[in-house]
């Protein structure tokens, strides 16, 4: 009974968050050799949804079932039927173009050559968030069943990065070199990934108000090898680019200045 009361009043609780008017913000870093947080601050254990940083374990997925090849192997012709809202989507694409412009449809594309049920048995070997995809094949990862922590985004890319996912390494090393890459101050290469969206309200609507942006990966120094994950949550509409561009460059701007002597 305790159990089913704590439930329920984590379940309202996390409603509670999602509507109310504050930020939500968490920063998580951790040392790759050692498995050690050497910082964290934030909300980090609420689940909240993937968006686009579920484009690096669908990455993992299409390279160990033998659907993407290399960088710019397959390339996949943009149709126009598809009609995506944003422009730089409306182009044939190739796994490096996929997730240096974050292309929605060329994960779309990819989940429905994998099918429900390796789709499935990939998350579930994951250990993924909540492994909830019921959301479908297309749309799982949007606003919709699949949620994931800051703090798990970081402890999944930790096994990745260590090699202790169900995938092989030849896998491993071809997601790797798609990953955008970025140059941070002090030496420090960061290569990670963006996701947006809304939460949604208790009716399921999108809230415009409450934007999510993520920014998540991995960082290198010389032998210093870590692994992050940053989250925002405005409480404020977005007009130009998405809260995740926002969330990303404070998170380059900041990682050298957070683990500094740490």
């Amino acid at each position: 009974m305790f159990a089913f009361l704590f439930g329920i009043s984590a379940l309202l609780g996390n409603v509670d968050a999602a509507l109310a008017g504050d930020p939500i913000r968490c920063t998580v870093i951790i040392d790759e050799k050692t498995g050690e947080t050497i910082f964290r601050q934030g909300n980090c254990d609420q689940g909240f949804y993937p968006q686009s940083t579920f484009k690096l374990p669908l990455a993992m997925m299409g390279y160990d079932a033998g659907i993407l090849v290399d960088e710019h192997n397959p390339l996949w012709r943009y149709r126009p039927e598809l009609q995506r809202q944003r422009k730089i989507e409306r182009k044939d694409t190739d796994p490096a173009i996929w997730l240096r412009d974050s292309v929605v449809w060329f994960s779309q594309e990819l989940t429905t050559k994998l099918g429900d049920r390796a789709f499935a048995r990939y998350v579930a070997g994951f250990g993924y968030g909540n492994e909830n995809v019921s959301g479908g094949l297309t749309q799982a990862w949007l606003m919709s069943s699949l949620k994931i922590s800051a703090e798990e985004q970081a402890r999944f890319l930790l096994r990745f990065r260590r090699g202790e996912l169900p995938i092989s390494e030849e896998a491993r090393q071809k997601t790797e070199a798609i990953v955008p890459r970025f140059q941070a101050a002090d030496g420090w290469t960061i290569q990670g990934k963006t996701g947006s969206g809304w939460l949604r309200s208790s009716k399921g609507e999108t809230n415009l108000e409450r934007p999510l942006g993520w920014f998540v990966g991995w960082a290198v120094r010389g032998d210093r090898r870590l692994v992050f994950a940053r989250l925002s949550i405005g409480n404020h509409r977005y007009r130009g680019n998405p809260i995740s561009f926002e969330t990303r460059d404070a998170l380059i701007a900041d990682l050298p200045k957070l683990v500094e002597g740490r």
